[in-house]
């Protein structure tokens, strides 16, 4: 049986490849366990710098598979919850992840796909995928995706996908916040995916995982004086840091800093 996710490197780019393509990359309980463990593995590995979330086949994620929801279906409460806290915490190492996160969606996106696509940091796709927040239509809600879908796309644009479960396309997903980019072909969704990754192996790793924080952490927040001490704190502290002191000296010296590869531009 093969692996339903397999990661692939090259450099300092690393893939994680949803690898079921005979069931739309829909999601199980194998899959979930093993996207957790790669971006678990990958985001404490040094030698990573950025991370590219793609898949096999026509589709990107289907959401849940059929067969797992059917067994999903015979569980217990308590069984339901810690199967979906298992989901909420592999959306959360992806989100949370201190490499920068870029989903190449190839294909379509429905449910849980949709929450996988909003919980990177970056996400292009190709022009003919879809995407679609189906759960009411099962008699569901999509709870686990919903911080990560609403701090993507908006409360607006949530409310309305998430009650009338509208299949939407990508132009209409850039609009809306889910996606940064359209691609109009493979060619293109490569060519965005390699200027991202480009951008992100100059910039400083230790920066990046902070700068993340930073997002996650000050959004919504009022602008209070607790507020303002918390990012004066968090400059200072890149300020004096090793990588911060690096990128001053560099600038200075007109040189680049220590953490570009050679060749990088």
């Amino acid at each position: 049986m093969n692996a339903p996710v397999r990661i692939e490197r090259e450099g300092a780019v690393a893939r994680v490849v949803l690898a079921r393509p005979e069931v739309r990359n829909a999601f199980d309980a194998a899959t979930i366990a093993a996207l957790h463990a790669a971006f678990v593995e990958l985001g404490g590995d040094g030698a990573v710098r950025v991370i590219v979330l793609a898949a096999d086949g026509p589709a990107f994620c289907a959401g849940a598979d059929l067969r797992y929801m059917q067994e999903m279906a015979q569980y217990s409460e308590a069984q339901n919850r810690d199967d979906a806290l298992r989901l909420a915490h592999m959306l959360r190492a992806v989100a949370e992840c201190p490499r920068p996160v870029i989903a190449r969606v190839q294909g379509d996106a429905f449910a849980g796909g949709v929450g996988l696509v909003a919980a990177c940091d970056l996400a292009v796709a190709a022009s003919s995928a879809r995407f679609c927040l189906s759960e009411v239509k099962l008699g569901l809600i999509p709870a686990t995706i919903m911080p990560h879908v609403l701090r993507a796309m908006g409360e607006r644009a949530a409310q309305r996908y998430t009650l009338t479960a509208e299949v939407f396309d990508a132009t209409t997903a850039q609009h809306i916040g889910l996606l940064h980019a359209v691609a109009a072909d493979t060619a293109a969704l490569d060519a965005q995916v390699l200027q991202w990754t480009q951008a992100l192996r100059v910039a400083s790793p230790q920066g990046l995982a902070a700068a993340k924080r930073l997002l996650a952490e000050v959004a919504h927040r009022p602008l209070s004086e607790a507020l303002l001490a918390d990012t004066a704190e968090r400059i200072a502290q890149a300020r004096a840091s090793r990588d911060g002191r690096e990128g001053i000296a560099a600038f200075l010296s007109k040189r680049k800093p220590d953490w570009v590869e050679p060749g990088s531009n």
